[in-house]
């Protein structure tokens, strides 16, 4: 059936206007005033905004990580991603004793399927290049429509590539019209200060700030940056924290280099002393990059506003504090990185940014959505509201107001890090391709109904994408 959205306010990256939208077979055909509504469902947005859909550039769904594996998969965290407006996501696809990329791949295909209630595509990691797999990358990039590539240059034991790895892995990508997303902190240092803290007996979670330091996130994102401008490639720098790694995005900026950097919402809101609560409450608060002293939070809003950020991602990596944080009750460094961030992010973001006039309308639909869809190359099939484009659709109620609390998220944790939290603005209804996934905020989609998203290798300069 074809359905009308009436009577909304339609807010867009650009522009912010009142008109009805005609649904037809999943794609926007007609956008106008007192449109006919003969023959549609119609839908009313009296008082409400109606945005794009929200796209997440940065989760991990039924990831293994830290001896254990994320307590969301793909059915619980792609029904949270909805309940707070977003309607895709792009899933870190690791590659970890594989022998081809393409396993990997697979491997993450099934996780998904039958499962996702929303679209979605992956980002493919490189934890390192040989023979067979630098031959492999450009083959899968372009059968996967996956436009993205990750290196970590963090997590020593885990994910870490070499210096050598990141630049082959720019080049690679410089060819093939990829982006290359980087976590930017030196794993190589940071395991040399938790030895050192351990050493001196220290297992309070407020070490795993203390021993990654502002500092390194700083300098390797730098490197980063030199190693990507010599390859001439594109760099994506996920979850910035802090005025060390801004100040270098912005530096590499001006000069011309094609550098662009997300945040996530706990950077922008909460700060480091979450971690010294009393006992072991502070290990809720545990991921990488961690959280900074307060006063780093003005210098990521500015960036945002000035765009040299900007996206902001979920970094969504869930772990229940009974059982899985607790596996570092006697150890910082064991407690499992990542929070849950997946169901709060839009809310988040518009209650402290636009509410409190940090930011605009626009300026939110672009960091939640627009930007994304242009760097990954999901745009104009998503990431706006335009005729052809995919009815990915958010009716926003920007008056009310709710408490987020674990009793009352969809997410499959037993904590939330914004517990208690009063918030203004939330997603009511969500629609994919023209159906309801949330109806009244209530769930009434699919599982099995999110299409995997093949995305369209990077061909236009950020200039003419405005990014």
């Amino acid at each position: 059936m074809k359905k009308i959205i009436k009577g909304g306010r339609v807010a867009t990256a650009a522009d912010v206007f009142e008109a009805d939208i005609l649904i037809e077979n999943g794609k926007i055909v007609q956008i106008g005033k007192n449109l006919s509504d003969i023959g549609a469902d119609v839908i009313d947005a009296t008082g409400k905004y109606v945005m794009p859909g929200g796209i997440d550039p940065h989760t991990h769904l039924d990831m293994p990580f830290n001896n254990t594996v994320t307590d969301d998969d793909w059915k619980s965290g792609t029904i949270a991603a909805a309940f707070g407006g977003t309607t895709t996501i792009l899933d870190f696809c690791l590659t970890a004793g594989e022998d081809k990329l393409s396993d990997a791949v697979e491997k993450w295909h099934d996780k998904a399927k039958g499962k996702s209630a929303i679209d979605y595509g992956f980002h493919l990691m490189i934890g390192d290049l040989t023979t067979e797999t630098e031959a492999e990358l450009p083959q899968i990039l372009a059968q996967e429509g996956i436009t993205s590539v990750k290196v970590f240059m963090a997590y020593a034991k885990e994910f870490q590539a070499s210096d050598r790895t990141l630049f082959k892995a720019f080049k690679i990508a410089k060819d093939l019209g990829a982006v290359v997303m980087v976590h930017c902190e030196n794993g190589s240092v940071i395991d040399e200060l938790v030895e050192e803290a351990r050493r001196a007996g220290h297992k309070e979670p407020i070490y795993h700030a203390l021993t990654r330091p502002a500092e390194l996130e700083g300098e390797a994102t730098k490197r980063a940056i030199e190693l990507a401008h010599i390859a001439g490639a594109s760099l994506y720098v996920v979850h910035v924290t802090c005025k060390e790694a801004v100040d270098e995005i912005i530096a590499a900026r001006e000069k011309g280099y094609d550098v662009y950097g997300e945040t996530c919402p706990p950077y922008l809101t909460l700060d480091q002393s979450a971690l010294a609560q009393p006992g072991f409450e502070g290990a809720k608060y545990v991921w990488s990059p961690p959280l900074r002293p307060k006063y780093h939070q003005d210098h990521l809003w500015n960036a945002l506003k000035a765009k040299q950020l900007q996206t902001i991602g979920s970094d969504q990596c869930s772990f229940s504090f009974k059982g899985k944080k607790q596996l570092g009750i006697n150890d910082f460094s064991k407690i499992p990185n990542g929070g849950p961030f997946i169901e709060d992010r839009f809310s988040i973001l518009y209650s402290e940014g636009v509410a409190k006039g940090k930011i605009s309308i626009n300026e939110f639909v672009d960091m939640i959505s627009t930007s994304a869809a242009k760097i990954f190359g999901l745009f104009p099939q998503k990431g706006t509201i335009a005729i052809g484009s995919d009815a990915d659709i958010v009716i926003f109620d920007p008056e009310v107001k709710r408490e987020i609390s674990a009793k009352t998220h969809h997410m499959n944790v037993d904590y939330n890090p914004y517990e208690g939290w009063e918030v203004t603005g939330e997603p009511v209804s969500v629609l994919v391709r023209g159906e309801y996934v949330i109806k009244n905020k209530e769930f009434v989609g699919v599982l099995g109904s999110g299409q995997y998203i093949k995305r369209a290798l990077k061909t236009t300069t950020a200039e003419a994408l405005n990014i």
